[in-house]
């Protein structure tokens, strides 16, 4: 990974900027209400988002956040190519990662930024 590289987080919903560079959703399910051609997404990364099952338990339940994050790490790290495969598209470059969450601070691409930086 290069210094250069950046990783911001960003709801599906805000408006996309100049700045975002590759454009990344990271949810498993289409963002409800949003049209493809509104939101400039480069790479739909399904198999970066947490399992069904998880994010059925997960709920974006607040006081679940801290054992969702093991969880969803624990998932993650069975899969690491799939993040390194996302940072070598980047090529050093920012990347955003775009969620539909509601909440900005408990969420998975919270976790999932800092499992791509780890790595």
């Amino acid at each position: 990974m290069t210094d250069a590289m950046s990783i911001r987080i960003k709801r599906v919903y805000d408006d996309p900027g100049d700045d975002d560079g590759l454009r990344v959703l990271v949810d498993r399910l289409w963002p409800r209400g949003m049209r493809k051609a509104d939101a400039r997404i480069d790479l739909w990364a399904k198999d970066l988002a947490p399992s069904t099952p998880l994010r059925k338990w997960f709920g974006h339940d607040a006081s679940r956040f801290d054992e969702f994050r093991s969880r969803y790490l624990e998932e993650l790290e069975a899969r690491p190519d799939a993040a390194r495969e996302l940072r070598e598209q980047a090529d050093g470059g920012t990347i955003t990662l775009l969620f539909a969450a509601h909440d900005r601070s408990c969420n998975h691409a919270v976790v999932l930024r800092d499992f791509i930086l780890k790595y």
